[in-house]
């Protein structure tokens, strides 16, 4: 019985072990031994260059831009999203009719093209917009895209409104989760509504709140799409990330190996990244006696 449970298990699990086989071990050990060849995609050669692909990356201006640009993405996305997220989640929660209808609502900004999200969003800040003739109509010029601190402010807010509702449905249930009873005990306590939020809805929603904050995190070292589509990287570099570097020197530049070299260091800097931000985390969840 325990040999054909075994089997069962691993019947089951089978599509799951093929498909990472396929599309991730395969491809990282591809990406492995393209980091150390100067192929450019084309060529049917390549020459093995060493560590130098390497040694180029971690001395270019373009990967230490998508290495900051990578924290300043969450120093705006981050607080943002999760603010949004629980706002949401908790005004939500306090209805008593059509609460799903209103969570599928928030949700659907996360089913929508990034592509054409991007799009619209460069419409209306377009030169020619109705709103920038509007603010330029009471003498305010704003280049929206062309401004370091806007162009990023602008994907970082596109990224807010596109996942503030998945993220509202994690902390939705992390409310849901909490026993009313803990509310009854503090108000004969003598909690005030004011401080039931922050002394006990928050300390209780860290299991929620932790993967929500992981999740956004892991965000901001994926971005593309809307990076792509609105500022190229640019002004100067301002919004380039990995992933845009890693595209522009694989596809435009032809520089596969070099490519498969940021992109090896892209994902060393996400990895530690996403440890130290763990670990602060569980710090968090210690002193509220959840680790």
């Amino acid at each position: 019985m325990e040999q054909r449970n075994n089997k069962l298990g691993w019947l089951f699990t089978s599509p799951y072990l093929i498909y990472s086989v396929i599309f991730f071990f395969i491809p990282l050990i591809w990406t492995f031994f393209l980091s150390v060849t100067d192929w450019n995609l084309i060529k049917p050669t390549f020459n093995f260059v060493g560590i130098s692909n390497f040694k180029e990356a971690l001395q270019s201006p373009n990967v230490h831009a998508a290495f900051w640009n990578t924290y300043r993405f969450m120093l705006i996305f981050v607080p943002l999203v999760t603010a949004l997220a629980v706002g949401v989640a908790v005004l939500v929660h306090g209805l008593h009719r059509f609460k799903g209808l209103f969570l599928i609502g928030f949700f659907l900004p996360y089913l929508s093209s990034g592509v054409v999200s991007a799009l619209i969003v460069k419409g209306l800040l377009s030169y020619t917009s109705p709103i920038n003739t509007a603010l330029r109509g009471i003498g305010i010029n704003v280049d929206w895209l062309g401004t370091p601190f806007t162009a990023l402010f602008i994907v970082g807010l596109i990224l807010a409104w596109k996942f503030t509702g998945y993220y509202a449905l994690i902390i939705t249930s992390g409310l849901e989760s909490i026993d009313k009873e803990v509310y009854e005990a503090a108000a004969i306590d003598g909690v005030k509504d004011g401080q039931r939020f922050w002394r006990i809805t928050l300390p209780l929603l860290y299991p929620s709140l932790y993967t929500t904050l992981i999740l956004a995190f892991g965000v901001t070292f994926g971005i593309f799409t809307e990076v792509y589509q609105l500022t190229g990287g640019g002004p100067g570099n301002a919004t380039n990330t990995w992933q845009m570097e890693i595209f522009k020197q694989a596809f435009s530049n032809l520089q596969s190996g070099y490519a498969s070299a940021v992109a090896l260091l892209a994902s060393i800097a996400t990895f530690i990244s996403i440890y130290i931000i763990r670990k602060l985390l569980e710090v968090w969840g210690k002193r509220n006696g959840w680790v």
